[in-house]
């Protein structure tokens, strides 16, 4: 644990300026309870052809929420590093759940890699914006290095599992009036 104090430190020491701390403020603030994610897997499930995307993004924050928060953060019990080393400046509310694995990490990812399975332009811009919110936390002192290490490899596995799931089990077994774009029904239809 010695060197994740390390690094906490130097980004504190190194990297904090009164304008950083603004612009993450409000991109760890995207990342509350995972409600972007939420929200856009919900709107990907409007539009037929974004259909399997949402669902499966939906499906990899369900999985995500109890793995992560119903089973891992109690079970593990890990406390914050701002609650061990009391000398920092807390720049954001102190939270009241435990620190691994980093629930903000694990939503991030799992949200961007889905949309980078189904889309690769979006979904690079998505994985961009995962780091940065992973990287906040690190910066506002309320993640260690291997919480955000463990959320990232979880939102990433959750992610890619879910997809299969998706694509393997569940898609082939929905009706088609569900997973088949009106035009396409459409055309046929007309044949």
């Amino acid at each position: 644990m010695d060197w994740e104090f390390q690094f906490l430190n130097w980004i504190q020491e190194n990297w904090h300026n009164d304008v950083l701390t603004t612009v993450l403020r409000w991109i760890t603030t995207l990342g509350n309870g995972g409600i972007l994610w939420i929200l856009l897997s919900l709107l990907l499930w409007i539009p037929r052809r974004t259909r399997k995307c949402g669902i499966s993004m939906s499906l990899s924050l369900l999985l995500c929420g109890i793995l992560g928060n119903l089973i891992l953060k109690p079970w593990i019990g890990r406390i914050r590093p701002y609650d061990i080393n009391t000398s920092i400046e807390l720049l954001l509310p102190a939270l009241s759940d435990f620190s691994f694995p980093s629930g903000h990490t694990y939503a991030a990812f799992a949200g961007a890699v889905t949309l980078f399975i189904f889309y690769k332009k979006t979904g690079i811009a998505a994985l961009i914006l995962a780091c940065l919110i992973a990287f906040s936390r690190l910066y506002f002192y309320v993640h260690f290095p291997t919480d955000i290490m463990a959320g990232m490899v979880m939102g990433i596995l959750l992610a890619c599992l879910s997809v299969w799931l998706v694509r393997r089990f569940l898609w082939p077994r929905l009706p088609a009036s569900f997973t088949r774009e009106h035009s396409a029904s459409v055309s046929n239809t007309q044949k």
